[in-house]
């Protein structure tokens, strides 16, 4: 991979380029022309992009090594972290050193209802990191996506059945490739400094439209032509049927929460901004299934 930065043309900074969403954003920029950096704390996994520079190691929580691999760039585009009971911590030096590295613009991947009450416990450290750079001497724009389209499918069991506590509300879950795609004309419409006209608007970006869970394992039923139900499970059934998994309880709260927050309504916001960022209609669950076959073959049969 070049480890060479172009000149001429202002530098965008993508981080999780080894990621289902950074990854997505670099190919777009490097389609685009414009000039791409990669960031991360192994450059071994980012994606060799043809004309793409790989910066320093550099993990979020490390300052000074952050600023090393901003140094010159114009604009950032920070992923969230893995989660972690110190993501806030990583966020806001990650911010503090794009600041004293000449970042002009940060553009953030947030999530979807961020609050410092989000029933969805990581929703709350989206707000935190929002908060920090809104006060940073920085150009901003976040985008708060939903659920993943991916994760129906994904947080299915091979059982056929999709358990957690999200009542009867409703999600307007969104595909990888919709949120990139929103993040590319973002990112490319800002790269130039007197492009203003994203500055500190927050997107929400959604599918096309909001449905329940039990209107989810339906979808799945047409796509893999078997039974896939829905299980409501209670907070105590939530916790009692993840305690399998052996995670910290800061995490198992955050898978349950997450559905918490369909059961309380707030991931049932749909907006228009895929459209009005793209030029095209976000993908819905059917379209989703339709065109991704492998995001459900753990579900098709066998026998």
């Amino acid at each position: 991979m070049n480890t060479t930065a172009p000149t001429g043309a202002p530098i965008i900074a993508v981080t999780g380029a080894s990621g289902a969403v950074g990854g997505r954003v670099a190919q777009r920029l490097v389609r685009a022309g414009v000039p791409v950096r990669l960031l991360g704390r192994d450059p071994s996994r980012l994606p060799d992009l043809p004309g793409a520079v790989a910066a320093p190691p550099a993990s979020y929580g490390d300052g000074a090594a952050m600023r090393r691999a901003l140094a010159g760039a114009h604009t950032l585009f920070l992923v969230s972290a893995h989660e972690s009971p110190d993501r806030v911590r990583e966020h806001t030096t990650a911010v503090d050193a794009a600041v004293a590295a000449g970042v002009e613009r940060i553009v953030y991947l947030s999530f979807l209802g961020a609050a410092p009450d989000a029933t969805f416990t990581f929703g709350r450290d989206h707000w935190h990191t929002e908060a920090h750079i809104r006060v940073s001497e920085v150009r901003y724009t976040f985008l708060r996506d939903s659920w993943y389209l991916a994760g129906i499918p994904a947080m299915t069991g091979s059982d056929g059945v999709l358990r957690g506590p999200g009542g009867d509300g409703r999600v307007a879950a969104v595909a990888h490739e919709d949120i990139a795609d929103a993040a590319t004309a973002v990112l490319l419409a800002g790269a130039e400094s007197a492009d203003t006209r994203h500055d500190g608007v927050t997107y929400d970006l959604t599918g096309p439209e909001a449905f329940t869970l039990a209107e989810a394992a339906e979808e799945l039923s047409r796509a893999t032509g078997r039974t896939i139900t829905y299980h409501p499970e209670t907070r105590e059934e939530a916790y009692a049927s993840r305690a399998q998994y052996g995670a910290a309880d800061w995490e198992v709260a955050g898978w349950v929460t997450s559905y918490e927050a369909i059961a309380t309504g707030e991931m049932a916001t749909v907006s228009d901004a895929v459209p009005r960022l793209t030029g095209r209609p976000a993908q819905n669950l059917a379209t989703y299934l339709r065109e991704h076959p492998d995001s459900y073959r753990h579900l098709l049969r066998t026998d």
